[in-house]
Protein backbone atom coordinates (compact mmCIF):
# COMPACT_ATOMS: atom_id res chain seq x y z
CA UNK A 1 0.00 0.00 0.00
CA UNK A 2 1.69 3.42 -1.04
CA UNK A 3 1.52 6.54 0.84
CA UNK A 4 -1.42 7.35 -0.44
CA UNK A 5 -3.49 5.28 -0.06
CA UNK A 6 -2.68 4.97 4.01
CA UNK A 7 -3.45 8.87 3.71
CA UNK A 8 -7.11 7.67 2.32
CA UNK A 9 -7.22 4.97 4.69
CA UNK A 10 -6.67 7.37 7.88
CA UNK A 11 -8.89 10.01 6.85
CA UNK A 12 -11.73 7.52 6.29
CA UNK A 13 -11.05 6.13 9.91
CA UNK A 14 -10.49 9.47 11.41
CA UNK A 15 -14.05 10.46 9.92
CA UNK A 16 -15.69 6.82 10.73
CA UNK A 17 -16.57 5.83 6.87
CA UNK A 18 -14.99 2.75 7.71
CA UNK A 19 -13.84 0.20 11.32
CA UNK A 20 -12.70 -2.74 9.44
CA UNK A 21 -9.20 -3.34 9.71
CA UNK A 22 -9.07 -4.85 6.26
CA UNK A 23 -9.70 -2.33 3.69
CA UNK A 24 -8.95 -2.75 -0.06
CA UNK A 25 -8.73 -0.18 -2.23
CA UNK A 26 -8.66 0.42 -5.82
CA UNK A 27 -7.79 2.75 -8.02
CA UNK A 28 -10.00 3.83 -10.39
CA UNK A 29 -9.84 6.37 -13.25
CA UNK A 30 -9.86 9.96 -12.34
CA UNK A 31 -8.25 11.56 -14.74
CA UNK A 32 -5.93 14.60 -14.29
CA UNK A 33 -7.11 16.38 -11.39
CA UNK A 34 -7.91 13.98 -8.79
CA UNK A 35 -7.20 10.88 -7.26
CA UNK A 36 -10.72 8.33 -7.15
CA UNK A 37 -10.53 4.88 -5.35
CA UNK A 38 -13.10 2.19 -4.52
CA UNK A 39 -13.30 1.66 -1.25
CA UNK A 40 -14.56 -1.85 -0.02
CA UNK A 41 -14.73 -3.33 3.68
CA UNK A 42 -17.44 -6.39 4.56
CA UNK A 43 -20.89 -5.17 3.42
CA UNK A 44 -19.82 -1.51 2.10
CA UNK A 45 -18.77 -0.24 -0.99
CA UNK A 46 -18.02 3.12 -1.99
CA UNK A 47 -15.79 5.52 -3.51
CA UNK A 48 -13.87 8.44 -2.13
CA UNK A 49 -12.60 10.94 -4.60
CA UNK A 50 -9.79 13.72 -3.49
CA UNK A 51 -8.93 16.61 -5.65
CA UNK A 52 -5.63 16.70 -6.62
CA UNK A 53 -3.13 20.18 -6.09
CA UNK A 54 -0.80 19.66 -9.00
CA UNK A 55 -2.65 18.44 -12.27
CA UNK A 56 -1.15 15.35 -13.97
CA UNK A 57 -0.28 16.85 -17.56
CA UNK A 58 2.90 18.25 -18.56
CA UNK A 59 2.48 22.09 -18.29
CA UNK A 60 2.30 23.40 -14.58
CA UNK A 61 -1.40 23.21 -13.82
CA UNK A 62 -1.94 23.98 -10.27
CA UNK A 63 -5.30 24.23 -8.88
CA UNK A 64 -7.33 24.47 -4.94
CA UNK A 65 -8.25 21.47 -3.30
CA UNK A 66 -11.13 23.17 -2.09
CA UNK A 67 -12.96 22.51 -5.06
CA UNK A 68 -13.52 19.03 -3.52
CA UNK A 69 -16.41 20.41 -1.92
CA UNK A 70 -17.89 22.20 -4.58
CA UNK A 71 -18.15 18.98 -6.94
CA UNK A 72 -19.97 17.76 -3.20
CA UNK A 73 -22.62 20.85 -3.10
CA UNK A 74 -23.27 20.72 -6.68
CA UNK A 75 -23.91 16.79 -6.57
CA UNK A 76 -26.51 17.56 -3.72
CA UNK A 77 -27.93 20.13 -5.59
CA UNK A 78 -28.50 17.34 -8.60
CA UNK A 79 -30.03 15.13 -6.73
CA UNK A 80 -32.34 17.20 -5.83
CA UNK A 81 -33.53 18.14 -9.37
CA UNK A 82 -32.73 14.94 -11.54
CA UNK A 83 -32.73 12.19 -8.77
CA UNK A 84 -31.16 9.85 -11.52
CA UNK A 85 -28.72 11.89 -12.88
CA UNK A 86 -26.81 12.03 -10.04
CA UNK A 87 -24.64 9.38 -7.80
CA UNK A 88 -25.75 9.38 -3.86
CA UNK A 89 -22.91 11.46 -2.27
CA UNK A 90 -22.87 11.29 1.96
CA UNK A 91 -19.36 12.52 3.13
CA UNK A 92 -17.49 15.39 2.72
CA UNK A 93 -14.39 15.72 4.29
CA UNK A 94 -10.89 17.33 4.73
CA UNK A 95 -9.78 17.79 0.70
CA UNK A 96 -12.12 14.79 0.15
CA UNK A 97 -15.53 13.66 -0.08
CA UNK A 98 -18.01 9.99 -0.48
CA UNK A 99 -19.99 9.40 -3.32
CA UNK A 100 -22.00 5.59 -3.86
CA UNK A 101 -20.56 2.98 -6.49
CA UNK A 102 -22.00 2.70 -9.13
CA UNK A 103 -20.76 -0.40 -10.22
CA UNK A 104 -19.61 -2.10 -14.15
CA UNK A 105 -22.71 -2.09 -15.07
CA UNK A 106 -22.51 1.44 -16.33
CA UNK A 107 -20.34 2.55 -19.18
CA UNK A 108 -18.44 5.31 -20.09
CA UNK A 109 -19.87 7.53 -23.19
CA UNK A 110 -16.37 8.77 -23.74
CA UNK A 111 -15.27 5.37 -24.54
CA UNK A 112 -18.47 4.19 -26.16
CA UNK A 113 -18.13 6.65 -28.96
CA UNK A 114 -14.37 6.09 -29.34
CA UNK A 115 -15.35 2.42 -29.91
CA UNK A 116 -18.02 3.61 -32.62
CA UNK A 117 -21.30 3.17 -30.76
CA UNK A 118 -22.87 6.73 -31.03
CA UNK A 119 -26.62 6.58 -29.93
CA UNK A 120 -28.48 9.59 -30.49
CA UNK A 121 -31.02 9.04 -28.02
CA UNK A 122 -28.04 9.23 -25.54
CA UNK A 123 -26.88 12.64 -26.53
CA UNK A 124 -30.67 13.38 -26.12
CA UNK A 125 -31.21 12.74 -23.06
CA UNK A 126 -27.99 14.27 -21.83
CA UNK A 127 -29.58 17.29 -23.69
CA UNK A 128 -32.39 17.11 -21.55
CA UNK A 129 -30.30 16.52 -18.36
CA UNK A 130 -28.23 19.64 -19.14
CA UNK A 131 -31.55 22.00 -20.15
CA UNK A 132 -32.98 21.10 -17.10
CA UNK A 133 -30.18 21.90 -15.21
CA UNK A 134 -29.95 24.98 -16.63
CA UNK A 135 -33.51 25.92 -16.94
CA UNK A 136 -34.58 25.10 -12.78
CA UNK A 137 -31.16 27.25 -11.66
CA UNK A 138 -31.50 30.14 -13.80
CA UNK A 139 -31.36 33.70 -12.30
CA UNK A 140 -31.38 31.79 -8.16
CA UNK A 141 -29.61 34.40 -6.07
CA UNK A 142 -28.40 31.62 -3.83
CA UNK A 143 -27.41 29.83 -5.70
CA UNK A 144 -25.07 32.47 -7.70
CA UNK A 145 -23.81 33.36 -4.16
CA UNK A 146 -23.44 29.65 -3.27
CA UNK A 147 -21.56 28.69 -6.25
CA UNK A 148 -19.42 32.32 -6.31
CA UNK A 149 -16.64 29.93 -8.07
CA UNK A 150 -14.93 32.34 -10.17
CA UNK A 151 -11.34 31.56 -8.86
CA UNK A 152 -11.88 27.94 -9.12
CA UNK A 153 -13.37 28.47 -12.91
CA UNK A 154 -10.13 30.68 -13.41
CA UNK A 155 -7.60 28.26 -12.44
CA UNK A 156 -9.46 25.43 -14.32
CA UNK A 157 -10.70 26.95 -17.52
CA UNK A 158 -10.11 30.26 -18.44
CA UNK A 159 -6.54 30.38 -17.88
CA UNK A 160 -5.41 26.53 -18.81
CA UNK A 161 -8.11 27.12 -21.76
CA UNK A 162 -8.34 30.30 -23.08
CA UNK A 163 -5.61 32.44 -22.10
CA UNK A 164 -2.53 29.38 -22.55
CA UNK A 165 -3.94 29.36 -25.91
CA UNK A 166 -3.90 32.23 -26.81
CA UNK A 167 -0.67 32.91 -25.53
CA UNK A 168 0.47 30.02 -27.91
CA UNK A 169 -1.22 32.02 -31.03
CA UNK A 170 -0.60 35.56 -30.97
CA UNK A 171 -2.70 36.39 -33.61
CA UNK A 172 -5.65 35.35 -32.03
CA UNK A 173 -4.24 36.09 -28.20
CA UNK A 174 -6.50 39.76 -28.24
CA UNK A 175 -9.94 37.32 -28.77
CA UNK A 176 -9.02 34.65 -26.42
CA UNK A 177 -8.58 37.21 -23.96
CA UNK A 178 -11.25 39.45 -24.30
CA UNK A 179 -13.37 36.35 -23.98
CA UNK A 180 -12.16 34.90 -21.24
CA UNK A 181 -12.88 38.59 -19.12
CA UNK A 182 -16.64 38.13 -20.50
CA UNK A 183 -16.89 34.53 -19.32
CA UNK A 184 -16.16 35.17 -16.20
CA UNK A 185 -18.30 38.24 -15.80
CA UNK A 186 -21.16 36.22 -16.61
CA UNK A 187 -23.75 35.10 -14.27
CA UNK A 188 -26.96 33.04 -15.43
CA UNK A 189 -27.23 29.76 -14.09
CA UNK A 190 -25.22 26.87 -12.33
CA UNK A 191 -22.74 25.56 -14.89
CA UNK A 192 -20.89 21.85 -14.69
CA UNK A 193 -17.66 23.21 -15.79
CA UNK A 194 -16.58 19.77 -17.15
CA UNK A 195 -19.26 18.73 -19.39
CA UNK A 196 -17.44 15.76 -21.01
CA UNK A 197 -18.61 12.58 -22.64
CA UNK A 198 -15.96 10.73 -19.94
CA UNK A 199 -17.81 12.42 -17.43
CA UNK A 200 -21.12 10.83 -18.12
CA UNK A 201 -21.74 6.85 -17.58
CA UNK A 202 -25.13 5.23 -18.80
CA UNK A 203 -26.36 2.19 -17.21
CA UNK A 204 -29.71 0.70 -15.72
CA UNK A 205 -31.64 3.16 -18.23
CA UNK A 206 -29.80 6.22 -16.06
CA UNK A 207 -27.51 8.86 -17.36
CA UNK A 208 -25.30 9.86 -14.85
CA UNK A 209 -23.16 13.15 -14.78
CA UNK A 210 -19.67 12.89 -12.87
CA UNK A 211 -16.93 15.19 -11.72
CA UNK A 212 -18.49 18.47 -11.07
CA UNK A 213 -15.41 20.35 -9.52
CA UNK A 214 -15.33 23.41 -11.61
CA UNK A 215 -18.84 23.88 -11.22
CA UNK A 216 -19.73 27.65 -11.16
CA UNK A 217 -22.69 29.89 -11.27
CA UNK A 218 -21.94 31.73 -14.86
CA UNK A 219 -22.38 31.28 -18.77
CA UNK A 220 -24.42 28.15 -20.07
CA UNK A 221 -22.41 28.56 -23.24
CA UNK A 222 -19.64 26.96 -21.67
CA UNK A 223 -21.33 23.78 -20.85
CA UNK A 224 -22.88 23.95 -24.56
CA UNK A 225 -19.42 24.64 -26.26
CA UNK A 226 -17.50 22.35 -24.25
CA UNK A 227 -19.73 19.21 -24.76
CA UNK A 228 -19.96 19.73 -28.24
CA UNK A 229 -16.20 20.08 -28.78
CA UNK A 230 -15.47 16.79 -27.46
CA UNK A 231 -17.99 15.18 -30.38
CA UNK A 232 -16.78 17.00 -32.50
CA UNK A 233 -13.37 15.60 -32.08
CA UNK A 234 -14.45 12.44 -31.64
CA UNK A 235 -15.90 13.15 -34.88
CA UNK A 236 -12.65 13.84 -36.18
CA UNK A 237 -10.83 10.96 -34.15
CA UNK A 238 -13.49 8.38 -36.77
CA UNK A 239 -12.57 10.38 -39.70
CA UNK A 240 -12.74 9.24 -42.73
CA UNK A 241 -15.00 6.89 -41.27
CA UNK A 242 -18.56 8.49 -40.45
CA UNK A 243 -20.29 7.65 -37.48
CA UNK A 244 -23.55 9.45 -37.02
CA UNK A 245 -22.02 12.28 -34.81
CA UNK A 246 -23.41 14.94 -36.90
CA UNK A 247 -27.00 13.57 -36.60
CA UNK A 248 -26.07 13.17 -32.82
CA UNK A 249 -25.25 16.86 -32.12
CA UNK A 250 -27.59 18.13 -33.94
CA UNK A 251 -30.38 16.15 -31.90
CA UNK A 252 -28.51 17.28 -28.64
CA UNK A 253 -28.44 20.62 -29.61
CA UNK A 254 -32.22 20.69 -30.68
CA UNK A 255 -33.08 18.84 -27.32
CA UNK A 256 -31.25 21.28 -25.30
CA UNK A 257 -33.04 24.37 -26.48
CA UNK A 258 -36.59 22.89 -26.45
CA UNK A 259 -35.83 22.31 -22.70
CA UNK A 260 -34.52 25.81 -22.14
CA UNK A 261 -37.33 27.24 -23.15
CA UNK A 262 -35.84 30.33 -24.28
CA UNK A 263 -37.30 33.91 -26.22
CA UNK A 264 -35.91 33.75 -30.21
CA UNK A 265 -33.52 36.75 -28.80
CA UNK A 266 -32.35 35.14 -25.84
CA UNK A 267 -31.60 31.42 -28.28
CA UNK A 268 -30.00 33.41 -30.62
CA UNK A 269 -27.95 35.39 -27.90
CA UNK A 270 -26.52 31.68 -26.12
CA UNK A 271 -26.20 29.99 -29.70
CA UNK A 272 -23.47 32.89 -30.50
CA UNK A 273 -21.79 32.70 -27.91
CA UNK A 274 -21.65 29.04 -27.81
CA UNK A 275 -20.13 28.98 -31.50
CA UNK A 276 -17.29 31.63 -30.53
CA UNK A 277 -16.51 29.34 -27.32
CA UNK A 278 -16.57 26.21 -29.51
CA UNK A 279 -13.99 27.07 -31.97
CA UNK A 280 -11.91 28.53 -28.76
CA UNK A 281 -12.00 25.17 -27.26
CA UNK A 282 -11.82 23.09 -30.28
CA UNK A 283 -8.31 25.14 -30.56
CA UNK A 284 -7.61 24.83 -26.64
CA UNK A 285 -7.67 20.92 -26.79
CA UNK A 286 -4.87 20.64 -29.26
CA UNK A 287 -2.48 23.91 -28.36
CA UNK A 288 -4.17 24.39 -24.27
CA UNK A 289 -2.82 23.12 -21.09
CA UNK A 290 -5.15 20.11 -21.58
CA UNK A 291 -5.07 18.59 -25.03
CA UNK A 292 -7.38 15.39 -26.07
CA UNK A 293 -5.08 12.46 -25.88
CA UNK A 294 -6.97 10.36 -29.04
CA UNK A 295 -5.62 12.96 -31.74
CA UNK A 296 -2.00 12.01 -32.54
CA UNK A 297 -1.40 12.82 -35.96
CA UNK A 298 -0.32 15.81 -37.27
CA UNK A 299 -2.87 16.03 -40.40
CA UNK A 300 -5.68 16.08 -37.59
CA UNK A 301 -4.42 18.50 -34.99
CA UNK A 302 -3.82 20.74 -37.99
CA UNK A 303 -6.99 20.52 -39.46
CA UNK A 304 -8.85 21.75 -36.43
CA UNK A 305 -5.88 24.68 -36.24
CA UNK A 306 -7.18 25.89 -40.10
CA UNK A 307 -10.67 25.19 -39.15
CA UNK A 308 -10.51 27.59 -36.24
CA UNK A 309 -8.14 29.79 -38.19
CA UNK A 310 -10.30 30.49 -41.00
CA UNK A 311 -12.84 30.96 -39.04
CA UNK A 312 -12.74 32.81 -35.60
CA UNK A 313 -11.37 36.07 -36.44
CA UNK A 314 -14.66 36.74 -38.39
CA UNK A 315 -17.09 34.55 -36.04
CA UNK A 316 -20.57 35.38 -35.83
CA UNK A 317 -22.06 32.51 -37.39
CA UNK A 318 -24.76 30.92 -35.49
CA UNK A 319 -24.56 26.89 -33.67
CA UNK A 320 -26.12 25.52 -36.11
CA UNK A 321 -24.52 26.75 -39.65
CA UNK A 322 -21.38 25.82 -37.65
CA UNK A 323 -22.03 22.37 -37.37
CA UNK A 324 -23.04 22.04 -40.57
CA UNK A 325 -19.69 24.00 -41.71
CA UNK A 326 -17.65 21.49 -39.78
CA UNK A 327 -19.00 18.16 -40.92
CA UNK A 328 -18.99 19.45 -44.94
CA UNK A 329 -14.85 20.24 -44.12
CA UNK A 330 -14.26 16.50 -42.60
CA UNK A 331 -16.04 14.84 -45.22
CA UNK A 332 -13.69 17.11 -48.27
CA UNK A 333 -10.80 16.55 -46.54
CA UNK A 334 -8.11 13.85 -48.19
CA UNK A 335 -7.35 12.03 -44.88
CA UNK A 336 -3.90 9.92 -44.84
Amino acid sequence: MDGVESDIIELLRHDQLISAQTVKLTQLGGGVSSDVFLVEEVGKRFVVKRALPRLKVKDNWEANTSRNRVEYEFLRYLQGILPDCAPTVFAVGDGYFAMEYLGPEYKNWKELLLAGDCRVEVAAQAAKLLGTLHRISYGDAELAHRFETTANFHQLRTDPYLITTGSRHPALQKLFAAEAVRLEQTRECLVHGDLSPKNILIGNGRLVLLDCEVAWYGDPAFDLAFLINHLLLKSLYHAPLDRGLQSLIEEFIREYFFQRKLDAGAAHSLASRTSKLLLMLLLARIDGKSPVEYLRSDCKCNFVRSFVFDRLPRSGTDLNPLILDWFGCLRTQAWR
